[in-house]
Formats: structure tokens, C-alpha cells, sequence
């Protein structure tokens, strides 16, 4: 087989959820597939040393202004001169007019829901981001040989909106090696050095994104630091201080901003040594299609608190403190609880532990190579 994956954004300093995602699954591939042939197609940029080499893969750099134009365009094009016999689309979308099989991953679908950022919340990217996917994402569905989602949560919520039969299957992400417990104290130090990271602090990966709920995530803090004595730190990352200020200004808690420190985007290789060095891993989302994080830092053994909403149960399953995300008390009085009582910490990085070994890169790149001989050898059929 020959096989074209779609991964534009890879090349991108700044990588966030579905291009780590994307990243993992072809050096899983990579890792246990030396027979097939891979095309990746990428955009040029300056992370152009992210994909490891192998023999078996080919990486094309295809040059395009607007993403859409990029997508609808330019990769089917290429795709069909590499004489690809499978495309694997890796963040929601794809080509609509491509006469190669298309595979499709479709990480959520929360554009076409009523919580959608179209609404006043979100930058002005992210809101056309999310009117092209309102758009593309019902045709390139259908036209899709499978559709693979992240969590049996998310694959309810799709079919009930898109109806996909047995078309739409679920594969669970899975996590970089990279992730783990690090005792080598320099690395540690280093990191910490780097992040001017305090000796006892809290972490929160916050955005702009609205789903993230920053904003309930800080009246938490904010009530933490007015019921704590011990007041430890709160590390921020990919989310600057201005936009903190602003934000500790709309919320009415200006006073916690020197209990806060932000570091800005952290490469996602340099996560586990700041992931390691804090006490609690805070992820209370609104809306997740799996949330990734939560795994990495169960494998780094850091107790974890994150929602009982959508899919973070399933993905958490017993191993973390499950918060009403819109409830910033429930939130404060499980980071007090966790500081508290020793014992129950241990209890939840051991939890966590096991729990992080459910979702191996290598089991999920095994589904995914599955399901492309699967289709190759029904378009074969079909085709004699």
C-alpha cells in the first residue's frame, strides 16, 4: 500500500492537541509497519526536524497560502500524483473532491453542537475555524471510507449527529514514550531553571480556547489561595500575562496574579519535566472529545483532577478527582484535598499509574494500520 497522511500543521513551532496526535501516530507507524509505503504531506515551516526519517517514508513539503485552499486543492493533487491508494486526514477535515479513499479523523464535532464557539467567546481564528468544519465536516463525513474518533463518548455523540453506521469506529489516542516518571534530578533542574518554575506550585495547561475554562480554573485558584495556608504557586502554560491580567480583572481577582506564574508555549517534549515537578495536574475542561493530558501526566505519576463531563470519565476512568467543571469550589476542594491527605495522593498517582498504560501509541498505530488494509482490500475487490 501506499499510503498519504495529511499532517500540515507538524511543521509548526507551536504543536497543541491534533498535531501531537498526529505526530505520535506516524512515529508509531513508523515503528511497525517497514513494509508499507508512507507519503506525508506537509507545510513548509521551521520544526522541519519533528518526523523521523525511515526508509518507508516519504515526506512531500507542499506550499499553499489559505488552509483551505491548501486542503481542497493542493493535497489532492499531490496525494494523486504520489499514486496514494489510502489518504488519512488527521484534524477533522479533508478534500472533498479527491478520488483517493479517504480516511478521516474526527477528533469532536463541538462546531456543530450548541455550545459551538461561533458563539461571541474565541478568537476570530478559531471562529473561522469553526465555520469551515460547520461546513466541511458533514460532506467529507460521508464521503469518508472510515472515520475514526478518540472516545466511545465522542463516536455517541457524532452518530447521533452525522448517522455514520458502522463507517464511524473509535481508536483510543495513545501517549509519547516521553512521558514517565524522570528521576534524573539535573533534567528536572534544568527545566525548572529554564521556567524559573517555583518549589511547590500547581499546573494548568490554559488557552484563549473558551473550553478550557480558564476562567473558572483561576476563581478556583483564587479561592484555594484565601482557604490555604501552605498558598502554592499556579504555572500556567501557553497563555501570556496580559492576557492573565485581563482575565484576573474580569473575574474580580486581581490580587492573585503574584501567586501565578505563566510560561508561555512549552515545546511538547519539554512538558514531562515540568509535568514532574508539581503537585497537582489541574484539567477541568468544559468539553473534551479525550484530553490527552490527562494520561500524560498520569504517566509522569501526578494526581490529576479534571471533569465529569463528556469524555473525561472514560478517559480517566477511577484514577482522577472528577469536578463539576462550572463549580470553581469543587475544583478548590479537590486541590485542598489532594494536598491534605498524603495518603490519598499516593493513592491516585498509583491509580493513575495503571491507568496510563491503558493507551499505548503502539496499539493505536496496530488499529489504525488494520483499518487501512481493511479498506485497501475492499477497494481491490471492488475494483476487480
Amino acid at each position: 500500500m501506499r499510503i498519504g497522511i495529511e499532517a500540515q500543521r507538524l511543521y509548526r513551532k507551536k504543536k497543541h492537541g491534533m498535531d501531537i496526535v498526529a505526530l505520535e501516530l506516524i512515529k508509531s507507524l513508523q515503528a511497525i509497519d517497514k513494509i508499507n509505503e508512507y507519503i506525508i504531506f506537509v507545510r513548509p515551516d521551521r520544526d522541519n526536524k519533528c518526523i523521523p526519517s525511515a526508509p518507508n517514508f516519504k515526506i512531500i513539503e507542499l506550499r499553499g497560502c489559505l488552509f483551505p485552499f491548501w486542503e481542497q486543492i493542493i493535497l489532492p493533487r499531490a496525494a494523486e500524483k504520489e499514486r496514494c491508494d489510502i489518504l488519512q486526514c488527521t484534524s477533522n477535515t479533508g478534500p472533498i473532491f479527491c478520488k483517493i479513499p479517504i480516511f478521516t479523523i474526527i477528533h469532536d464535532i463541538i462546531y456543530l453542537e450548541s455550545i459551538s464557539l461561533l458563539k461571541k467567546r474565541g478568537t476570530w481564528y478559531q471562529k473561522f475555524g469553526n465555520m469551515y468544519r460547520r461546513i466541511i465536516v458533514p460532506i467529507i463525513a460521508k464521503k469518508s471510507k472510515r472515520i475514526i474518533t478518540v472516545s466511545n463518548f465522542e463516536k455517541c455523540v457524532i452518530d447521533e449527529y452525522l448517522n455514520l453506521g458502522d463507517n464511524l469506529v473509535s481508536i483510543y489516542n495513545g501517549i509519547g514514550d516521553h512521558f514517565y516518571k524522570i528521576t534524573d534530578k539535573q533534567k528536572l533542574e534544568s527545566a525548572k531553571e529554564k521556567y524559573k518554575l517555583p518549589d511547590n506550585f500547581l499546573f494548568f495547561i490554559g488557552n484563549t480556547d473558551p473550553k478550557k475554562n480558564t476562567p473558572n480554573v483561576l476563581k478556583a485558584f483564587a479561592d484555594y489561595i484565601s482557604r490555604s495556608q501552605s498558598k502554592f504557586k499556579l504555572v500556567i502554560v501557553d497563555f501570556s500575562e496580559n492576557k492573565l491580567i485581563q482575565l484576573l480583572n474580569q473575574i474580580g481577582h486581581p490580587e492573585i496574579l503574584k501567586y501565578i506564574s505563566t510560561i508561555g508555549y512549552v515545546q511538547n517534549n519539554e512538558l514531562p519535566a515540568i509535568i514532574n515537578q508539581c503537585k497537582v495536574f489541574l484539567y477541568p475542561s468544559l468539553r473534551e472529545s479525550f484530553g490527552i493530558p490527562i494520561i500524560e501526566a498520569m504517566a509522569c505519576e501526578v494526581p490529576v483532577i479534571t471533569s465529569n463531563t463528556s469524555s473525561m470519565p472514560e478517559i480517566a476512568g477511577k484514577a482522577a478527582v472528577l469536578v463539576n467543571p462550572n463549580y470553581p469550589t469543587e475544583i478548590c476542594d479537590a486541590i485542598i484535598q489532594i494536598l491534605d491527605d498524603e495518603t490519598y495522593r499516593k493513592q491516585l498517582i498509583e491509580l493513575g499509574l495503571d491507568q496510563s498504560k491503558k493507551f499505548s501509541r503502539l496499539a493505536m498505530a496496530e488499529k489504525y494500520l488494520e483499518l487501512y488494509k481493511q479498506v485497501y482490500n475492499e477497494t481491490k475487490k471492488i475494483s476487480s
